[in-house]
């Protein structure tokens, strides 16, 4: 048994090696030449939330009425930023290093991995300040259920790093996939629950109408895993998710289903195409 534990540590360290590198190398060039450097982490978060605050709060009058919604507001970018970043980060990372994949031989997929965990530790880094928010708002209650937010956490990253890797491998053969992802990200946006809550659309559609519309919304894994952390945080009486809103358990695991096969068929694309990508590039 310590033998198999030796091979395997031993077949990986190169690869961890190189990973921490890149993931070093990649954080520290992000903010280069930066006046405040990393704590734009944190500003950049915080200063769209103002904007999206005053804009749908005040003006558009897009809440659902309880004190803590600007702090699921605040969470709500926090997690869509990460997603945003990782998969963007991810789909640019083979053919942001072609140089370094024709000169050196090691596993490619280190180089999309190393950008999603590039953009988890800038959603650290937010999550720290959300919590701190939470903590001095004094608002919000926590319950037993944070202890399900690393399970959260985990869906959200294994989402994002398939889609990662789905979109950097057809971005080696079809450079258009960028422009593509980016319209297809602003739709995503305004498709899910971030700037406004569930309940506006029941209200704004009727019980029956509008439940069926939060029902389809709350399929999309993001929108599904998004609501959950704010439900298990901040809001677990006043958050719509899947499990309170579904009674069918068939129905309710359609979104973590949906996150399986997408990080299923992100790394089986990867594996079969990425011994091309030196060739390609």
């Amino acid at each position: 048994m310590m033998a198999l534990f030796k091979n395997i540590a031993s077949k990986y360290r190169y690869s961890w090696v190189i990973l921490k590198e890149l993931v070093k190398t990649d954080f520290q060039l992000r903010y280069q030449g930066s006046f405040l450097g990393i704590a734009w982490s944190v500003l950049k978060p915080l200063m769209l939330f103002c904007v999206m605050y005053v804009v749908f709060v005040h003006f558009l009058k897009f809440s659902d009425g309880t004190p803590t919604y600007p702090l699921v507001l605040l969470l709500g970018i926090s997690l869509w930023n990460f997603f945003t970043e990782a998969t963007t980060m991810g789909l640019n990372g083979i053919t942001g290093r072609g140089d370094l994949l024709r000169k050196v031989n090691f596993p490619k997929y280190i180089i999309v991995v190393s950008a999603t965990v590039g953009s988890l530790i800038s959603l650290a880094i937010n999550m720290c300040v959300v919590l701190i928010f939470c903590i001095l708002s004094g608002t919000v209650h926590f319950t037993w259920r944070v202890v399900l937010l690393p399970l959260n956490f985990l869906e959200l990253y294994l989402l994002a790093l398939g889609c990662a890797l789905l979109l950097a491998t057809l971005n080696v053969y079809f450079r258009d996939i960028q422009h593509i992802w980016e319209v297809a990200m602003q739709a995503f946006f305004y498709a899910t629950p971030i700037i406004y809550p569930l309940s506006m659309i029941i209200d704004q559609l009727g019980p029956d109408a509008g439940s069926l519309i939060c029902k389809i919304m709350l399929l999309s894994p993001p929108a599904q895993t998004i609501q959950d952390i704010r439900h298990n945080l901040i809001a677990p009486d006043t958050t719509p998710t899947v499990w309170n809103l579904v009674e069918h358990w068939w129905f309710q695991i359609i979104p973590i289903a949906l996150t399986i096969i997408i990080l299923s068929f992100g790394i089986y694309v990867f594996r079969k195409y990425s011994k091309k990508f030196a060739e390609v590039l």
